[in-house]
Order: structure tokens, then sequence, then C-alpha cells
């Protein structure tokens, strides 16, 4: 099986480790990114930690610059 499908479900396990991540990270928006990158959805981020998909795509368009940045890029 694999890990991305699990993701697709609505069950109360994804909502339980979003949570624990958001725990764990001890930041929103460090709990937003690890979610995205596991290959969750804006929207779907946004459910389970209770915030709006605006935030989430502020914080991953912020990351995005702050990646970029360290790695020399000014734009």
């Amino acid at each position: 099986m694999a890990i991305k499908g699990a993701f697709d479900s609505g069950d109360e396990t994804v909502r339980l480790l979003a949570s624990l991540i958001r725990l764990q990270t001890g930041s929103q928006a460090e709990a937003i990114l690890e979610l995205h990158k596991a290959g969750i959805g804006t929207s779907r981020i946004a459910d389970l930690l209770g915030t709006s998909p605006g935030t989430v795509n502020v914080a991953i368009q912020r990351s995005r610059k702050a990646t970029k940045k360290k790695a020399g890029g000014n734009k």
C-alpha cells in the first residue's frame, strides 16, 4: 500500500498524525510543511490543523522563499 493512499482516507488516524506532527514541531508552519511534504493537499491540511487554506498557502510560499534565499537566489 502506498503511503499517499493512506492520506486520502478521511479517518481519525490522519487527524491524529497531523496533531502529533504539530505537537512535535511546536509550530503550525512546520506542521504544514511536513504534511505538505507527505503529499497532503492544501485544503486537507487546513482541515486537519483547523486553519484556512490561505494560511497553509502562505506557510508553503514562505518556506519556498526562505529555501531559495538560502540557496543564493534573490527572487
